[in-house]
């Protein structure tokens, strides 16, 4: 056991060495490329300073800018993957001939004032577009990039229409968005008005405890610079087991729970979905003109993939200016949540092969970037589709000129059992007519029992949740599980777009959730997990409000669209899974009609879901025309 700690310390030493090595090189590589200005305090409207590290060509020329806002450290002295990727970023951005510049968010860091989810104000955005536009080696043109907290805070600050934002490419930024016609997600806070508890393990090691020490103020660069080689303002969180820690009750008292910082998670957490203060910060809502030639990058198996989605359609049929409209482009990739690059010839996610799902994402994104910010006639808009979409299943690229493709037609399957659809070994169907006699399915519901979160749309939940497509035939031998199943299919279908679902639900409690899974059945068995959604049932009339059930009484839900492409094979059956939890992927329904996140006692819920002529529980599938 000594030996074993022994060596485990010295690997740990020598990958420590080896990432400092790699950091080393490739900051050389690009002080020889390029002119190398760090930490520039660039001053807000409000006077607050935000740390920025800038890097251009060593030229004359004036050059384009492209920028990217993150709330995470970049520090180039610090060790990491992050302070890597930034520097590979900067070194191909400059030898592409474009100036590259890194900020920190308000609050963050080296940077001034307090932080705020997306670092607002808006202003902040708008600001830093002024300052680099007016510098004398910038030709005023800025694009913006980035993933996940580089990419959410485009869209609200591209509505605000700063003349030098001539493009961006927003990646996995599902958490900008706040609300966009029927999601009212309110950047992943939310599904369905349930909260997504990714939010929770984030913010434990993002925001910074307001006792935390700070600079003096006014620092000047010079010590800036010297300081960034030994000191960083970098927090050191302990790593918590998220598996563990995100069962705490109540809520509100997780992070406190894990010893962790305080922070505006105190104050979010007691938020309604359609809360005033979702409309005061950095989301983007439906409301607000996006006025920015836009390229989308969206992912199956992220977080948020519907609400993207739905915003690249919103843009491309409310934008006030045409031109803006038509200058929409959109790829989704089947990988995790800003896994873009990392296909492989046999891209694996969760357990599930999606073959070659490889692109060429630097060509695609300096192609875009040449055109809006250099003036290039490089025929880009003429090369790329409107939508390129990756099919599951089938494992190949395809495109299309909307979002569902123009060929798919809405296909309902309707639930139906003889009352024992629980678990996959009971007689739960999917037939495509409407059922006759109603036969309601119950489950019981136990909130200190929820059902486990097992593969799925999501990121950022440390070991809680790992993401993607695994086999779920052991989990749906629960029986707070009902399980609904297609005949073998005769001849393989295409589904590509939103799925819509209904269900009729009656209870002997005031609220509960609906929980919904799309399964791609192979014919050993094996059950995929394409997409799933859940609604809190108090929300099913809006979220403007709160209305609760009364026992006996049968009410329809329908719940937030998924969305997939998927090809489910000649020999395969379609699934869904009908439960009321999905934990921790998202907060458990403590069934009290109460505020959740204060409550530590729950009540046992007999869930009903019913399907008959009068109950038509069903679930429509975009499937592709032939």
């Amino acid at each position: 056991m000594k030996k074993t700690k022994i060596y485990l310390l010295f690997l740990l030493l020598v990958l420590a060495v080896s990432v400092q090595a790699q950091e080393a090189t490739i900051l050389q590589q690009l002080e020889e490329i390029a002119i190398v200005d760090q930490k520039v305090m660039m001053p807000m409207r409000d006077g607050i300073r935000l740390a920025t590290d800038i890097y251009r060509p060593k030229t004359n020329t004036p050059v384009p800018i492209i920028f990217s806002r993150t709330p995470y450290n970049f520090n180039s002295y610090r060790d990491g993957e992050l302070v890597i990727r930034t520097l590979e970023a900067a070194y191909q951005a400059v030898s592409r001939g474009y100036a590259y510049v890194v900020q920190n968010e308000r609050g963050r860091f080296f940077s001034e004032g307090e932080w705020d989810i997306l670092g607002t104000p808006l202003t902040d955005g708008y600001d830093a577009f002024t300052w680099m536009a007016e510098q004398s080696w910038s030709n005023g043109k800025i694009g913006t990039l980035g993933c996940s907290s580089t990419a959410e805070w485009q869209m609200a600050v591209g509505a605000m229409d700063h003349p030098a934002h001539a493009a961006m490419i927003p990646q996995g930024f599902g958490a900008g968005v706040g609300r966009v016609g029927e999601f009212f997600e309110q950047g992943n806070w939310y599904r369905g008005g349930a909260t997504q508890m990714l939010f929770i393990a984030w913010l434990y090691s993002t925001q910074h405890d307001p006792m935390a020490p700070k600079l003096p103020e006014g620092i000047g660069q010079e010590d800036l610079l010297r300081l960034q080689r030994f000191y960083d303002m970098a927090p050191r969180y302990p790593q918590i087991d998220w598996a563990e820690g995100l069962s705490h009750l109540p809520v509100q008292d997780i992070i406190k729970n894990a010893n962790g910082p305080k922070g505006i998670f105190e104050e979010i957490v007691t938020r309604t979905p359609n809360d005033p203060k979702w409309y005061e910060g950095g989301l983007y809502h439906d409301d607000m003109d996006l006025s920015i030639p836009s390229f989308w990058f969206v992912s199956w198996y992220d977080v948020s993939s519907s609400p993207n989605l739905a915003l690249f359609n919103h843009v491309r049929e409310n934008a006030k200016d045409p031109e803006i409209r038509d200058n929409q482009y959109l790829v989704i990739a089947p990988t995790l949540h800003c896994a873009f690059t990392r296909a492989t010839e046999n891209t694996i996610v969760g357990e599930r092969s999606m073959g070659d799902a490889r692109l060429d994402y630097d060509e695609l994104t300096y192609g875009w970037f040449d055109f809006w910010l250099k003036g290039e006639a490089n025929g880009i808009k003429e090369k790329l589709p409107r939508v390129k979409y990756f099919t599951m299943g089938s494992n190949k690229w395809q495109t299309s000129d909307t979002w569902p493709p123009a060929n798919v037609q809405m296909t309902p399957f309707y639930l139906d059992s003889k009352g024992n659809a629980n678990s996959r070994l009971g007689d739960g169907q999917l037939i495509s007519k409407r059922p006759g006699r109603d036969n309601p399915d119950t489950f019981t519901y136990d909130p200190m029992d929820p059902v486990t979160s097992y593969g799925g749309n999501v990121c950022c939940t440390g070991n809680a949740v790992q993401g993607g497509a695994f086999d779920q035939q052991e989990m749906e031998l629960r029986e707070d599980i009902l399980v609904y199943t297609s005949e073998t299919l005769d001849e393989g279908i295409e589904v590509s777009g939103f799925i819509e679902s209904t269900l009729y639900l009656s209870s002997d409690v005031k609220d509960t959730d609906l929980t919904i899974k799309l399964i791609d059945v192979y014919p050993d068995g094996t059950a995929y997990n394409l997409d799933e959604t859940i609604q809190r049932v108090r929300y099913r009339d809006g979220y403007d409000k709160e209305v609760f059930m009364e026992e006996g009484k049968v009410y329809k839900v329908d719940l937030t669209p998924m969305s997939t492409s998927n090809y489910f094979e000649k020999g395969h059956k379609i699934r869904i899974e009908v439960s009321s939890s999905n934990f921790p992927r998202f907060d458990r329904n403590l069934n009290t009609g109460g505020n959740n996140f204060d409550e530590t006692v729950g009540k046992v819920a007999k869930n009903n879901i019913h399907h008959s002529r009068n109950y038509p529980s069903s679930i429509s599938l975009p499937i592709v025309r032939k």
